[in-house]
């Protein structure tokens, strides 16, 4: 896929109708969880929220989508509004009956009483920045059988999509770099694809090794972080000439924001439109 641009302003950067509350669709659920016995990170305690589809029936296994920094993604308000624009884009049929899973960062010691980023969660750069398996070995040995307790999830890598900001936007690259038998659909905002743990050498990685039959769509801008650890637009415009070199199916968004969500909130049902573009060609 070519490099797409999209040069708005940042006032630009508004919701459209596929984030916003809409009562003549089925409305999914939220519920909430804690993981307090994690063995891939040890002594962390962290909240983690599942949104299910109304239109999931508990005979059809239902496809997934694993969103880092959760608490970002769970409300109906802000830039990603995961519930909202799951229940509208499932209604249209532009993505499959998707479970979503929203996890936060492991805390050291007791959890916060509410989620989201004070105390900031002190495992989250090693969990997110760490160029390895552990993550992924995370999601598979933990969570997901945890979630298949309660759920019937598609086995199909296909099926299967990660998705996060910043350090969460190159875990979800992580996850199914190192386990595309298991997720094959990234989505990346403002990734940190720069030298925090390693992250820089994802480039050369992807030009070195064997293609990998994953899906990737990258989001950043050009008021992205500059400092002692790299550039991030930069950063992700290497990603992008990477995976063009080794003709993956991929596509940069680039636009004008700094590092947040707003930009990546605006274009997130398209995002998924993309990356779910062929769905109903799978099988569960």
């Amino acid at each position: 896929m070519a490099i797409g641009s999209q040069p708005a302003s940042a006032e630009d950067y508004q919701h459209g109708p596929d984030s916003q509350p809409n009562d003549a669709v089925p409305h999914g659920k939220v519920t909430q969880h804690v993981w307090d016995s994690s063995k891939v990170f040890e002594g962390t305690r962290r909240r983690y929220s599942v949104y299910v589809p109304a239109q999931y029936d508990g005979k059809t296994p239902a496809a997934l989508m694993v969103f880092q920094d959760g608490h970002a993604f769970e409300g109906t308000k802000g830039d990603f509004r995961v519930p909202v624009v799951f229940d509208n884009l499932i209604a249209k049929g532009d993505m499959p009956v998707t479970i979503a899973v929203m996890i936060d960062p492991g805390h050291k010691g007791e959890l916060p009483e509410k989620r989201g980023w004070s105390p900031r969660p002190s495992n989250r750069s090693f969990e997110y920045d760490t160029v390895s398996n552990d993550y992924a070995e995370f999601l598979l040995t933990e969570i997901l059988p945890e979630m298949e307790k309660d759920y019937r999830i598609s086995k199909n890598p296909k099926m299967r999509a990660i998705c996060g900001n910043s350090s969460g936007g190159i875990c979800a690259f992580s996850v199914a770099w190192h386990r595309p038998d298991q997720f094959q659909k990234v989505l990346s905002h403002i990734g940190s694809f720069v030298d925090l743990r390693g992250g820089h050498n994802y480039p050369p990685m992807i030009r070195k090794a064997d293609k990998k039959p994953i899906r990737v769509f990258l989001q950043d801008g050009e008021n992205d972080l500059d400092n002692q650890f790299g550039n991030w637009p930069l950063a992700n415009r290497q990603m992008a000439k990477a995976l063009a070199f080794k003709d993956y199916d991929y596509k940069l968004v680039f636009g004008t924001e700094a590092h947040n969500g707003k930009h990546g909130g605006a274009i997130f049902p398209d995002s998924l439109r993309w990356l779910w573009r062929d769905w109903k060609e799978e099988t569960y």
